[in-house]
């Protein structure tokens, strides 16, 4: 039988599972998971319900059959470009199961999970929003008629940024959108997005061009609401301008299961770490930025000494505790802007960044980091554990670490030496007697 504490791990899992489930279908946009031969393997509940499908009949379909700008001899080129850019962001159109088209905003993203490779995809029916911009060129009544009968923010806005109008949809975040009127239409964007927004909206009072951007809207209660807005120049029978119409959508629920997608594509479900993925990119841009600063960096690679046992003679549920137990250890030793990550069952990898141009310097400052986190793997772990038919109990149990270590600098090896040095010392200092620390060598 699994003992209790496993059980609960494994409901911790299967519920981390259910939640991200819940987040995708209870989104407010339609969510696909495309694979790579453009079949559908995933769509949410508003896929079904804008579309007027089930989602078993959606299941049989593949992209060519909802969307007629992508024909199933144009996927591969498509399929190879969200590849080459990870994310693409573009308008197309949708056809429903009574043959009805109509036009969509999809965000692309290309996603490999173990192994698989998907193209997530939210879209979202603009239909609302296009009759809403065509609409600002008919008289001002039919303009309001409009505007104030769509569910996206539509502001009008006098040419000092200050709001002439805003339909009732803003109630829906500040209360009274009446009562707006006249208050600078900048106030309530995040202070680290305004002067971005502030910037793009002289552009498109001086060229006439509007411009899409994505902000966050701050509320006098704190909460935080992502908006994606474009804006359009109305100029008078003489071309002179006179105001900017501004066209918004509430994006947070998007950005809320994007952020879902990528926890689980670069993080260690267990410890919550980044995972392989995620230091290979970091690994990636430290080394560019080593080229410019000529700043030294490390990498070490750790391995768990005393794991094994703990695991044969108390379970796998025990083995965790300590995995998650160690992770923190790891991330108290180390500043914010280093990395600490998961690199497989037993295995960390730490990586220093900006050390000192002087090798022999930098190689102190990664020893004395290497000795503190040696020595901290090496306290005690106590671990509570739930034996078949006993009563709960606390195991201490000894797990040092053997830890190999190499100073790395401009591109002068690969991300994948650069690892590979760090495990040919780690098993150095296992060799020397584990509970060591060892610089790569290469004479050894």
């Amino acid at each position: 039988m699994v003992d209790e504490h496993t059980s609960e791990m494994t409901n911790q899992s299967q519920l981390q599972l259910k939640l991200t489930q819940f987040a995708m279908d209870n989104a407010c946009i339609e969510i696909y998971w495309l694979g790579s031969n453009a079949r559908i393997y995933y769509a949410n509940n508003q896929a079904c319900e804008t579309l007027g499908y089930t989602r078993e009949e959606l299941l049989q379909l593949s992209l060519s059959d909802i969307d007629p700008n992508y024909p199933i001899e144009k996927w591969e080129e498509h399929w190879q470009g969200l590849k080459h850019d990870k994310t693409q962001s573009f308008e197309t159109l949708h056809k429903r199961k009574d043959g009805v088209v109509f036009p969509v905003e999809v965000v692309a993203n290309y996603v490999c999970v173990e192994g698989h490779e998907y193209n997530v995809g939210f879209a979202k029916d603009i239909t609302g929003r296009k009759r809403a911009e065509e609409a600002l060129h008919e008289e001002e009544e039919f303009f309001r008629m409009i505007s104030e009968n769509v569910e996206d923010y539509i502001a009008v806005i006098d040419l000092a940024g200050r709001r002439l109008y805003n339909n009732p949809s803003y109630s829906r975040l500040f209360g009274n959108a009446q009562a707006m009127k006249g208050t600078d239409s900048f106030a309530e964007i995040h202070p680290g997005d305004r002067e971005r927004v502030k910037q793009l909206f002289k552009k498109t009072v001086q060229t006439g061009i509007g411009h899409r951007t994505e902000f966050r809207f701050l509320l006098e209660d704190g909460s935080i609401h992502y908006m994606e807005s474009i804006g359009r120049l109305i100029k008078n029978s003489l071309g002179e301008a006179l105001h900017v119409i501004v066209v918004s959508r509430d994006i947070t629920d998007r950005k809320q299961a994007e952020d879902i997608i990528h926890d689980l594509a670069f993080h260690d479900s267990l410890t919550k770490l980044p995972n392989r993925r995620l230091l290979s990119d970091r690994l990636k841009q430290t080394m560019a930025s080593s080229k410019r600063s000529g700043l030294y960096c490390a990498l070490m690679f750790i391995d768990l000494d005393n794991f094994k046992p703990l695991n044969d003679e108390h379970g796998h549920g025990a083995g965790d505790i300590l995995l998650i137990e160690a992770a923190s250890r790891l991330t108290n030793c180390v500043r914010d802007m280093d990395t600490v990550a998961r690199f497989g069952g037993d295995e960390f990898v730490v990586m220093l960044i900006e050390l000192d141009e002087d090798k022999a310097k930098s190689a102190t400052q990664a020893a004395i980091v290497a000795e503190k986190v040696r020595a901290a793997l090496a306290e005690p772990y106590l671990i509570q554990i739930h034996p078949e038919g006993k009563a709960e109990t606390v195991i201490q149990h000894n797990c040092t670490s053997s830890i190999g270590v190499v100073l790395f600098i401009n591109h002068e090896d690969s991300e994948e030496e650069v690892i590979i040095l760090a495990d040919k010392a780690m098993y150095q200092a296992k060799e020397a007697g584990r509970n060591q620390i060892q610089f790569y060598d290469a004479k050894s």
